[in-house]
């Protein structure tokens, strides 16, 4: 892709001005924007500079290959310089490209039993695993914000936070329904049941600024359920907190009451966040008629099916023969295909605005 000059001298220069400001800038709150955009700008900013390079190096060596002498010398590096330039234009055109606000954002995941009764509450437990170990391998921290427990294990519903760079940008194509073929432990017959369990993932975005009229919620409170102690289900310290107009709920069932209610209002601002995601995702999906990144949660987006050890990612047509490794955690080959899918939607959006 051949980008316009006049795009990149626009990063360039807005790149100078920003670092130009942040020398004389004294507010506070200025100094705190400046430096966001600063850092947002520079991987662009090194990216447009060093293709500018490359590109004036090409030429360089385009003159010393005119001179008989110099030819030998120049033509190796040339023919390397140019076959590296397409690489390099790649770069600069995914750098610029539209791209998620929230993509280092740190996420809430969300993982919930759907059809299938105790094997659903089972499966959702072994995604949390699977989430939970990948998160591991990237020295991101996973804090539970609320768990309900199966009857026979599992979790019909567990809720919690996972802290570290580049979380929302790397899990946020696992929202939808993940569907499981597989013979429960109770089926006496071997026969195979299909089960499903609902996983949303929402950027845990800080200074959300949702407005949420007093009017507009009820707050309850409830007795907290655990595994033991002194404060459990004896005072009503957990909170839920429903938004009237949407129906959207948020609980917190930690000790004090207090905390709940802070954390409870904190989630409900992220759902609410997320809603309005949701709108413009649809949007720009009708727009690219894309499924990936559309975060469609009534769609069936996986299959893992047990008997053949196979995982199947529906949007983007990917089968991997390697079910147990997936589970363990190793989800980067999922991942990195719909990241590939998304980066080559997004040149698309961007080569048809050049166009």
């Amino acid at each position: 892709m051949r980008l316009p000059q006049a795009r990149l001298d626009q990063v360039l220069d807005r790149f100078h001005q920003v670092e130009a400001r942040m020398g004389a800038a004294t507010d506070g709150a200025e100094i705190v924007r400046l430096s966001k955009e600063h850092a947002e700008l520079k991987p662009v900013a090194d990216a447009v500079q060093a293709l500018a390079r490359a590109r004036a190096e090409i030429e360089d060596l385009k003159a010393m290959a005119a001179d008989p002498e110099m030819a030998a010398l120049a033509a190796d590096e040339l023919d390397a310089l140019t076959a590296r330039l397409p690489e390099l234009e790649r770069e600069v055109a995914l750098l610029l490209a539209p791209r998620d606000a929230d993509e280092n954002a740190s996420a809430v995941l969300e993982v919930r039993a759907g059809t299938g009764g105790d094997e659903a509450a089972l499966f959702a437990g072994d995604l949390f695993r699977m989430y939970s170990r990948y998160a591991s391998t990237r020295g991101w921290r996973v804090e539970i914000d609320s768990a309900t427990e199966g009857d026979a294990g599992g979790f019909k519903e567990i809720i919690a936070t996972v802290s570290g760079e580049g979380v929302f940008g790397r899990l946020k194509f696992e929202s939808g329904v993940h569907r499981v073929q597989r013979v429960p432990t109770t089926e006496a017959g071997g026969r195979i049941h299909t089960s499903a369990a609902t996983v949303a993932v929402l950027p845990e975005v800080e200074d959300v600024e949702i407005e949420i009229l007093d009017k507009d919620i009820r707050i309850d409170t409830f007795r907290a359920s655990g595994s033991g102690g002194q404060h459990v289900n004896k005072t009503d310290s957990a909170v839920r907190i429903t938004h009237l107009p949407t129906g959207i709920v948020a609980t917190s069932s930690e000790k004090s009451q207090h905390v709940n209610r802070d954390k409870a209002m904190k989630n409900l601002r992220i759902r609410l966040y997320d809603m309005q995601r949701q709108a413009k995702d649809a949007a720009r999906s009708d727009a690219r008629k894309s499924q990936v990144g559309s975060g469609d949660r009534s769609e069936r987006i996986r299959t893992y099916n047990f008997p053949q050890g196979r995982v199947t990612d529906h949007r983007i047509g990917l089968t991997l023969h390697s079910l147990p490794q997936i589970l363990e955690g190793d989800l980067a080959p999922l991942l990195d295909a719909l990241i590939a899918e998304d980066q080559a939607a997004r040149l698309a959006d961007l080569e048809a605005e050049f166009a």
